[in-house]
């Protein structure tokens, strides 16, 4: 990825005299141009340019209680829509509050565009007054960044930055802009069009490559396609679909891939890694040709790399070439737009005598599935994700905050389409989840969003109550509340003879903390009260705070332990 500012665009000009505008003027003007409706962003001294010339420029401002849950928002507005996220915050600590959402972002492979402002030029390097580095300090989690010097620059840097956010691998630019350029008056002049030097992503797979992936398809006895968040962000599913249910090949999903493909399917045998399914895990162990796509084989899916896929051929479809062996050695590489890769091979239609491994496969998710035990007067956690499940069909838009309650939800809810399942994968951020939902609800205004969080998790980010209260977005919260840091309680009981060294967390009454920001807000113990609570909180019309009160030392099985290979599982029952 390019990391310096080596661009030389073409610029269009009309035949008149170009306009005067400041860089404010111009920064604005641009992110019109680039069709930007919506800005998530918190003020300060070093961008009040920049808010001036918001204040009636015609784009939506969300102000946000937390820089942080500014880009949060970003992110979930972009994942929910496959669009480019907005977040503006000032210099100095405004800046540095973002730092979690890009890197988040950049883990993840998120489309933004991040406004910083900064102190003047003349007082760069100086310890001025709410300076930082943002630059130095963004470097390694930024596909690309910028200071602008000079305000007849913004046009350009602006088009440049879109367009490398959005293409190729997306991820996250930022364009840090110094309080003076952003009042230097200088002629704006329109960029229509982008080339950037060293920069062009290979989109179209080589043919090559496919012929050797068809062939080797043609020849398994045991194929599994291995999926991830890459198929989403190509808008591939429809033809992952296609393909898979045309060579008969069975589906895993890592966690950033749920809802690429129905999970009603038989040939979905759910999420491999930590905490897959029995079914998923055994395949991708026993199979002889696995299939990559969009993926980039995380620890978390992989185990122990000398125990992951051992039988196998290997195939990885990427756009990123950086990812290709980059933690598994691949036998068919194939770098390229993984819906474009996908198309090819319908075309070659290759089709591998897989009959038997089908019904054995099948058997697996019959006699393995996820499940938990019910408890009377008990409220279990799962119990409370089926509820979800239930009342909406999987229709409705899913963020997740992290820990025990996002693999809950990664297990139970089952999204009906994509961009409908948004969690923090990568990074494994917590706090992230309601900020995202609130993106996630003004990107799409007429669906029904739910942020499943953790209580710990929620508490990060808590203050986003006063925005979702005062902007009146009808974002439902479900707290899986078990009064732990849940995922370090059953790591701590699992591995650390249940020496649960701070992680019992206090916590607030949720319910007064909702009402006291204006938000509605319930409890529920039960079963009984966990389903009522669910359906009055759909149909409430603005947003509303569930706290179940769940099974407090419930853990989150199956579960691969740490250091150990996908087939040495825990709570799956795995065969010998």
């Amino acid at each position: 990825m390019p990391r310096t500012n080596v661009a030389t665009p073409v610029a269009t000009e009309s035949m008149s005299e170009p306009a005067m505008m400041t860089g404010a003027q111009m920064l604005v003007e641009c992110l019109k141009q680039e069709g930007v409706d919506l800005i998530f962003g918190y003020p300060g001294g070093a961008v009040l340019p920049i808010y001036d010339v918001l204040y009636d420029a015609g784009i939506e401002h969300v102000l946000t209680r937390h820089e942080q849950g500014a880009i949060h928002a970003a992110q979930g507005y972009a994942r929910a829509t496959g669009r480019v996220g907005v977040v503006l915050a000032t210099s100095g600590p405004g800046a540095t509050n973002l730092v979690t959402g890009i890197t988040d972002a950049y883990m993840d492979s998120t489309p933004l565009v991040v406004l910083t402002g900064q102190v003047p030029t003349t007082m760069i390097g100086r310890d001025a007054f709410q300076e930082a580095d943002v630059i130095g300090i963004t470097m390694p989690i930024t596909k690309h960044n910028y200071q602008v010097r000079n305000a007849a620059d913004i046009p350009r840097i602006v088009r440049e930055a879109f367009h490398i956010a959005s293409t190729g691998r997306p991820g996250p630019v930022l364009i840090d802009i110094p309080k003076d350029v952003s009042t230097q008056t200088a002629p704006y002049v329109r960029q229509d069009s982008v080339s950037i030097r060293g920069y062009n992503p290979t989109t179209e797979p080589h043919p090559m490559g496919i012929e050797r992936l068809a062939e080797a398809i043609s020849r398994a006895k045991k194929p599994v396609l291995y999926v991830g968040g890459g198929i989403i962000l190509a808008e591939a599913s429809e033809y992952l679909v296609t393909f898979a249910r045309q060579a008969r090949i069975p589906v895993v999903s890592t966690l950033m891939g749920l809802g690429s493909f129905p999970q009603d399917d038989e040939l979905f045998l759910g999420m491999l890694g930590m905490h897959g399914t029995y079914a998923a895990n055994k395949a991708v162990f026993e199979c002889d040709l696995l299939i990559a796509c969009g993926v980039r084989f995380d620890d978390r899916v992989t185990g122990k790399l000398e125990r992951f896929s051992p039988k196998s051929k290997k195939a990885h479809i990427d756009i990123d070439p950086a990812e290709i062996g980059k933690n598994v050695a691949v036998d068919i590489p194939i770098v390229g737009d993984v819906g474009r890769a996908l198309q090819a091979l319908i075309e070659k239609a290759p089709v591998p005598d897989s009959a038997n491994w089908l019904q054995t496969v099948r058997q697996w998710v019959k006699d393995y599935p996820l499940e938990y035990k019910s408890e009377e007067g008990v409220l279990k956690p799962q119990q409370v994700i089926d509820l979800i499940q239930e009342a909406t069909q999987g229709k409705a838009i899913v963020t997740t905050e992290v820990g025990q309650h996002q693999m809950w939800a990664a297990h139970f809810y089952k999204p009906a389409a994509p961009r409908s399942f948004i969690t923090s994968g990568g990074l494994g951020t917590m706090g992230f989840g309601f900020p995202a939902a609130m993106g996630a609800q003004l990107a799409r205004p007429n669906e029904t969003v739910i942020c499943i969080a953790g209580d710990a998790s929620f508490q990060m980010n808590i203050q986003e109550l006063q925005t979702v209260a005062e902007r009146n977005i009808p974002v439902k919260v479900m707290i899986i509340n078990n009064y732990y840091l849940g995922m370090v309680r059953q790591w701590q009981e699992l591995f650390y003879e249940k020496r649960y060294s701070e992680s019992a967390i206090g916590q607030p009454d949720f319910v007064k903390v909702a009402e006291a920001f204006g938000v509605k807000g319930m409890r529920a113990t039960t079963p009984e009260e966990a389903k009522e609570a669910i359906q009055i909180a759909l149909a409430h019309p603005g947003p509303v705070l569930v706290d179940f009160s769940v099974a407090e030392e419930e853990n989150v099985f199956p579960m691969v332990p740490p250091g150990a290979g996908n087939d040495e599982m825990v709570g799956g029952r795995w065969e010998d």
